[in-house]
């Protein structure tokens, strides 16, 4: 049995809605009912680095890095992703060695960084003290 499953349909035209566990994902790649496929997987990606930078931060005995905000950015070729950069804005003031470190160690646990092209992975930079 798969650790993960879904459904997705279409019904009409390129909209879709996934069944995601208990969740409705909807994608349309016209951006007229929900996020474009490239939106939605930036989206995801700094979904999963945000939590996976608090680990890191954990790692580096910072438990309590307070808000963190991940200001994510694409830039397309054609209609393809050819880059994605964060911006990390984190409450605690960090040093710059700390954040490089925990920005290190994020990458690491993230599943998404982990399966996306290496010419994908996001060219990330940390704010401390941003709040």
């Amino acid at each position: 049995m798969a650790d993960i499953e879904t459904t997705t349909v279409s019904e009409d035209g390129y909209a879709c809605t996934s069944q995601v566990g208990d969740f409705d994902l909807q994608i349309d790649a016209t951006d007229e009912t929900g996020p474009n496929p490239n939106a939605a997987l930036v989206a995801t990606y700094a979904s999963c680095y945000l939590p996976a930078f608090r680990v890191g931060g954990s790692q580096r005995g910072e438990d309590d890095l307070g808000k963190v905000q991940i200001d994510a950015s694409a830039e397309l070729d054609d209609d393809d992703l050819a880059s994605i950069a964060f911006d990390v804005h984190v409450e605690a003031d960090l040093d710059d060695e700390t954040a490089a470190d925990i920005a290190e160690r994020a990458e690491g646990i993230c599943h998404v960084h982990s399966a996306l092209r290496e010419g994908l992975h996001a060219e990330i930079s940390v704010y401390p003290g941003a709040f």
